[in-house]
C-alpha cells in the first residue's frame, strides 16, 4: 500500500540547488581567465560559463519532469532502457559516431552538445537493477538465480565502459550496484567475494595499462615525478594549501589563473574551491553532498514499497560515490581518475543526468512515509 503522495523532500531540492549555484559559479571563476585569453580558441570568458548555464537550465527541467513523474511507470521501461543502454555503450566505441578526445572514446556529438552515454546508462543500470531485485526479493540470497542476472549486466556494461577506456565510471556503476546488493539483504559471503573480485579487477586494470600504472605511482610519490605523472596530484594539492582557511577569493585563484592547475573546471574544480574559497569553502561543499546523501537515504528508508527503496538508494549511492572519488582524487587520497564532481565540475551531460536522477528521488520522496 502507498502512502498519499505528499509534497517533495524541499532540504534535498534545496541542497542540490546550492550545490549547482556554486558549480555555476566556479565554473564561471576558474575558467573565464584562459577562455577570455583573445588568443586562444575562445575568446570569451563567459564561454564555459553559458554552457554550464544551458545545462543547468536543460538539467533543472529534466528534473522536474521526473519529479512529477510517478517512479512506478519506469517498471513499463526496464527493457527497452536496458537496450538502449547496451546499444548507446557500442555506439560509443563506434569510430565516427564516438568522439574520440584525449583518447578516450566516451562522448557522441549531437551537435548543439556533447552527449556522454555512460551517464545516462549508470541510470538505466540502477532501475533495471532496483526492479529485478524487488522481483527476486525472496531469491536474493540465491547466487545463481537471486544475483548472477545483475552481476551480468553489470559486468558487461562495466567492461564496455572500461573499454572507452574510463575506469573511474565503471567503479562507481559497480560500487553503485554493490550497495543496492546489500541493501537488498544479498548474503555476507556473496557480497565479500564481489568485493575481493572487484578489487583484484580494478588493480588488474591498472596494472595492464601503462597510464594507470603511472597515475598509481604517481599517487604513491608524486614527487618521484613532478612534472609528469605527479603534475596533477601536486598542483592540486598547492591550490588547496594556498587557499587556507578563507581562502584567496573568487576569481583570484593563482593556480587556476596561471594554468597550473590541470582541468581547473571540470576534474579538479575541488581544488579550485579550496583556493579560492579557502577550507572552510572546502568543507561546506562535502557538508551539502553529506546532507544530500542523509536526505536521499532518508527517502529510500521511508519508501513503502522496494522497488523505490532500492531505486533511491542506488541513485543516491551513484552520486555519493562520484563525489567520494572526485574529491578523494583532488586531495591526494586517490589516484588520479577522469571523473567529475557532481553538479559543480563543469559537464553538461553529467549535470543532466545527476539533475535526472535527483528528480526520480524527490518523486519518490512524495510517497515516503512521513514521522
Amino acid at each position: 500500500m502507498r502512502t498519499r503522495k505528499g509534497a517533495p523532500d524541499f532540504i534535498l531540492f534545496l541542497t542540490v540547488l546550492i550545490l549547482l549555484s556554486i558549480g555555476l559559479v566556479m565554473v564561471f571563476s576558474a575558467s573565464a581567465y584562459f577562455a577570455g585569453d583573445p588568443e586562444g580558441p575562445f575568446g570569451d570568458p563567459f564561454h564555459f560559463f553559458k554552457r554550464q548555464l544551458f545545462g543547468a537550465a536543460l538539467g533543472i527541467g529534466v528534473m522536474l519532469l521526473m519529479m512529477n513523474y510517478d517512479y512506478q511507470r519506469l517498471r513499463r521501461w526496464v527493457g527497452p532502457m536496458l537496450i538502449a543502454a547496451f546499444v548507446m555503450l557500442v555506439m560509443v566505441l563506434v569510430p565516427g559516431i564516438g568522439m574520440e578526445v584525449l583518447g578516450a572514446r566516451r562522448w557522441i556529438d549531437l551537435g548543439f552538445i556533447s552527449f556522454q552515454p555512460s551517464e545516462l546508462v549508470k541510470i538505466f543500470i540502477i532501475i533495471f537493477t532496483a526492479y529485478g531485485l524487488a522481483q527476486k526479493k525472496d531469491r536474493i540470497q540465491n547466487l545463481s538465480t537471486g544475483l548472477f542476472p545483475f552481476l551480468a549486466v553489470t559486468g558487461l556494461a562495466a567492461l564496455l565502459i572500461l573499454a572507452q577506456p574510463d575506469l573511474g565510471t565503471a567503479a562507481t556503476l559497480c560500487g553503485t550496484i554493490f550497495i543496492m546488493l546489500f541493501t537488498a539483504g544479498a548474503r555476507g559471503g556473496h557480497l565479500t567475494t564481489l568485493a575481493g573480485l572487484g578489487a583484484v579487477g580494478v588493480a588488474a586494470a591498472i596494472y595492464f595499462e601503462p597510464y594507470r600504472m603511472r597515475r598509481f605511482t604517481a599517487f604513491l610519490d608524486p614527487e618521484a615525478d613532478p612534472t609528469g605523472a605527479g603534475w596533477n596530484i601536486l598542483n592540486a594539492l598547492m591550490s588547496l594549501a594556498s587557499g587556507g582557511l578563507l581562502g584567496m577569493g573568487l576569481g583570484q585563484g593563482r593556480h587556476s589563473k596561471f594554468l597550473f592547475l590541470p582541468e581547473r573546471h571540470t576534474d579538479f574544480i575541488f581544488a579550485a574551491i579550496g583556493e579560492e574559497l579557502g577550507f572552510i569553502g572546502g568543507c561546506l561543499v562535502i557538508l551539502l553532498f553529506v546532507l544530500l546523501v542523509w536526505r536521499g537515504f532518508r527517502v529510500a528508508i521511508t519508501c513503502p514499497d522496494t522497488f523505490g527503496s532500492l531505486l533511491a538508494a542506488g541513485l543516491v549511492s551513484g552520486i555519493a560515490l562520484q563525489a567520494f572519488i572526485n574529491i578523494g582524487v583532488v586531495t591526494g587520497s586517490l589516484p588520479v581518475t577522469g571523473i567529475t564532481l557532481p553538479f559543480v565540475s563543469f559537464g553538461s551531460t553529467s549535470l543532466i543526468f545527476s539533475l535526472m536522477g535527483v528528480g526520480i528521488i524527490l518523486n519518490i520522496s512524495k510517497y515516503s512515509s512521513r514521522k
